[in-house]
């Protein structure tokens, strides 16, 4: 779920340059089905705005990639820490953009949490079903003009779900999240 091309290793950035952030990938259980919530950013904010993402940001100083991902998730969209089982980390993923490597954090809730949006950060919440992650036909393309350095179109995959495009890091979080889904399912 990259853009082709990507910027990457090529772009001349250190990863070990990059400012740590962590995000929050909740699922829990609502109307028979495993969602999780996705955040419209808000138009105020200074990177990725109106972009669809998960719950997160920058890690505070002596903080624990897990300890930011639930006190963001708790400020963004009021999800309770404590009531929020950390199941693991996914692939930490470098997003040249904005400077920062993204540690994904994979939680869960025992039941659908009582969502209170920050309006200045968070426009809108979406309720994904995972089970629309998994449907192929949700995966589609388009061109985009790069914004930053070298400049030029870029062919960029996207999930379409419900009124919104998921694309970019939030994209690749939700790709390998739904194949360990998958590689679960076949290992019984």
């Amino acid at each position: 779920m990259s853009p082709r091309p990507r910027l990457g290793a090529d772009s001349g950035v250190d990863i070990n340059s990059l400012r740590p952030a962590a995000a929050l990938l909740l699922i829990y259980l609502h109307h028979d089905a495993w969602h999780l919530p996705l955040t419209v950013r808000g138009s105020s904010l200074r990177h990725h705005t109106g972009q669809v993402s998960l719950p997160g940001g920058r890690l505070d100083v002596g903080e624990t990639v897990e300890e930011a991902a639930l006190r963001e998730a708790h400020e963004e969209v009021g999800v309770i820490p404590a009531e929020v089982e950390v199941l693991g980390r996914l692939t930490p993923i470098p997003v040249y953009v904005s400077g920062h490597l993204l540690h994904p954090v994979v939680g869960c809730s025992r039941e659908r949490p009582k969502f209170t949006l920050a309006s200045h950060e968070v426009e809108r919440l979406i309720e994904v079903p995972i089970a629309f992650l998994r449907e192929p036909e949700r995966v589609l393309w388009e061109e985009r003009t790069r914004i930053v350095p070298p400049q030029g179109v870029m062919n960029v995959p996207y999930f379409d779900v419900l009124d919104a495009r998921v694309w970019g890091a939030t994209a690749m979080v939700l790709a390998e999240f739904v194949a360990l889904v998958e590689e679960l399912e076949k290992s019984g």
